[in-house]
């Protein structure tokens, strides 16, 4: 049985605990640096911050309903070559899994980072979270996000990003600790759970008796978990309808104006030079009068449709579903649905969900003598 503590919540804050937990891991050396998100002091908004000092966590918000990049993106920096410095990393369950993918391809390493991942209840877009947040001083509007989200108060302000309404891991299960207050009141206290020995010698810095996780958490996360597939799924044939033919899918993809955008804020998309950037697509200017003289006209640019099918075939085995493409496109496409159709029934077809295990090897990197024998009639 993982071990579990049960940390109390003075003033109906649970952001204040859990910054208490993240002060004592740095006065008690368990780790040099926390990666936290934090509240900007010039503006109202929310970025990662490092975090070495216990008195600069003030301004922490592990639980605020903001996604403005993914974590794993910054992780994988810190951890990419040894620095004798073991950070904790306090992510959402998607960061763990775009980080655990990230280890996996070789381009970040778990021997010097703490995860800590909590129970996720969903973020707003970035547009939507500025407007929520700008309601309330800082930090208020974390709680009372939090206050709506459990049904202690009337859902008023933006919905949540549609990646986190059909995200089926909404609980970080490959993370050293578990921050988990589904089934509890985290206005009075929640679990610290550790999944790893790690999480153990972290979780006894606190000098906490051990608490059972109490059983009302298994059933709410089950029916979250629920929820969230019910939607997936709906999402799943709508977008399959939507992009059913080529045509449809050009439609669908009309707003591309070809920014990058979306690649450059996908976490496992690591490639130092990817293929648009390079001359392959950079045509003389006679192929365009060509094509546009053959064909009477021609959208501009020409490879947008390209663009997002290359990115499909590449990254649909890998891809965590985020919502970092959506969050990042500046027109409004909806990136976020057509991968996530897309990527689910890659995996499917490997049996493969990215990021839930590090021990999990990526598909295409080892050979199965067996596999898909649909196609291979099972005798090889």
């Amino acid at each position: 049985m993982a071990m579990s503590v049960k940390l109390k919540v003075e003033d109906q804050n649970p952001v204040e605990a859990l910054k208490g937990f993240l002060r004592v891991l740095l006065q008690k050396n368990g780790v040099s640096a926390v990666l936290v998100p934090e509240h900007l002091q010039m503006k109202r908004a929310i970025m990662p911050a490092l975090v070495a000092d216990p008195e600069k966590l003030e301004g922490a918000d592990p639980l605020a309903p903001a996604f403005p990049l993914n974590g794993a993106k910054i992780l994988s920096r810190l951890s990419r070559k040894p620095s004798g410095a073991v950070t904790a990393a306090v992510l959402r369950p998607c960061e763990i899994r775009a980080f655990v993918e990230l280890v996996k391809l070789k381009q970040g390493s778990l021997d010097e980072v703490l995860l800590i991942g909590m129970d996720c209840l969903g973020t707003f877009g970035n547009t939507d979270y500025a407007k929520f947040a700008d309601s309330f001083e800082n930090g208020a509007s974390t709680l009372q996000f939090y206050r709506m989200a459990s049904g202690k108060a009337a859902w008023s302000g933006p919905e949540i990003s549609p990646a986190c309404k059909s995200c089926e891991h909404p609980v970080p299960e490959a993370a050293d600790v578990v921050i988990g207050f589904l089934g509890q009141d985290m206005n009075e206290s929640f679990s610290l759970i550790a999944n790893s020995e790690r999480g153990e010698k972290a979780l006894a810095l606190l000098e906490l008796a051990q608490s059972a996780v109490p059983g009302e958490r298994i059933s709410a996360v089950e029916r979250l978990i629920k929820e969230r597939i019910d939607y997936r799924d709906r999402m799943f044939d709508a977008t399959g309808a939507a992009v059913s033919d080529v045509e449809k899918l050009m439609g669908y993809l009309a707003n591309c104006v070809n920014c990058y955008n979306c690649r450059v804020a996908c976490p496992v998309c690591y490639c130092r030079e990817c293929v648009f950037t390079t001359d392959v697509f950079d045509h003389e200017p006679v192929q365009y009068f060509r094509w546009a003289k053959r064909k009477g006209a021609i959208k501009m640019p020409t490879d947008t449709v390209f663009y997002h099918l290359t990115r499909m075939a590449h990254m649909s085995t890998a891809c965590i579903g985020c919502g970092q493409c959506s969050n990042a496109c500046p027109n409004g496409v909806p990136v976020m649905e057509l991968f996530r159709t897309i990527a689910h029934a890659t995996q499917s077809a490997f049996d493969y969900t990215p990021g839930l295990s590090p021990e999990d090897d990526p598909p295409l990197s080892v050979f199965r003598e067996r596999e898909f024998s649909e196609v291979t009639g099972g005798k090889i």
